[in-house]
C-alpha cells in the first residue's frame, strides 16, 4: 500500500504557481537542459525537478509553453 501512495505522488503534477516561481529569470525561447538548471538554480524542489526531467527535449517559448508540456506528462 506505502508503494502505491508513493507511485501516486511521483505522478501528480507539482501545482502551475509552483513550477513558474523557478522559470522567471529564462530568456526564451529555451531548452530543456537550461530550463533544468534554471529550476536547480534556484532551489526547486524535487517534485519540479521531477516534472521537468519529463518533459520533452526541445525549445520552448513560453513559462506556459513548458506548463503545458509539464501537464501532457502528468
Amino acid at each position: 500500500m506505502a508503494h502505491e501512495q508513493s507511485s501516486k505522488a511521483a505522478q501528480e503534477a507539482p501545482a502551475p504557481v509552483q513550477v513558474q516561481k523557478f522559470l522567471g529569470g529564462l530568456d526564451y525561447p529555451v531548452g530543456k537542459q537550461k530550463i533544468i538548471d534554471e529550476a536547480r538554480q534556484q532551489c526547486a524542489d524535487e517534485a519540479v525537478l521531477a516534472a521537468l526531467a519529463q518533459i520533452a527535449d526541445r525549445d520552448y517559448d513560453s513559462p506556459v509553453a513548458v506548463l503545458r508540456e509539464i501537464g501532457k506528462t502528468h
